[in-house]
């Protein structure tokens, strides 16, 4: 049998591999981007109409944003649409609760405390850590610009 370089078995691999089809998939996900931005758009116009302050309208979007997302990917849908739309709904809000609920729920079976609970913050508590962290330094950092 025929010993195989690595070098080589890598640029045989690379030329079997099928190509993405990179325009369809940004065409895809600007499209979905485009509609949670049109989506969140038209929820903000709606709370605002009803009274709601512009601060607290952007708040009740992120929050329906997070849950819808949080709701697909508990149900098993938000997959299946991020393999269609891909980085349309990975970056926006959306995408973090799917980040926060995924490992949740891959270790439902260990508890809810030791599996759902603790694993919820496997990608969250590094992120809300470092929210508060920066938090802290800029008020502390802005405090002393303010005695100048």
């Amino acid at each position: 049998m025929m010993a195989i370089d690595k070098n080589e078995y890598q640029k045989t691999i690379e030329k079997i591999k099928p190509k993405p089809p990179a325009l369809k998939n940004s065409f895809l996900a600007f499209v979905m981007g485009g509609f949670i931005c049109l989506l969140g758009e038209i929820l903000f116009q709606l709370l605002v109409n009803q009274g709601i302050s512009e601060k607290d309208s952007y708040t009740y979007v992120s929050i329906t944003f997070i849950f819808i997302s949080a709701l697909l990917t508990g149900v098993g849908i938000y997959d299946d649409l991020v393999r269609i739309f891909g980085a349309g709904l990975i970056v926006p809000i959306t995408g973090f609760a799917n980040s926060m609920v995924s490992p949740a729920l891959e270790h439902k079976q260990e508890g809810l405390v030791l599996g759902v609970g603790a694993k919820v913050f496997t990608v969250a508590g590094p992120v809300i850590i470092y929210g508060i962290i920066s938090s802290v330094l800029v008020a502390i950092l802005l405090r002393g610009i303010g005695r100048l």
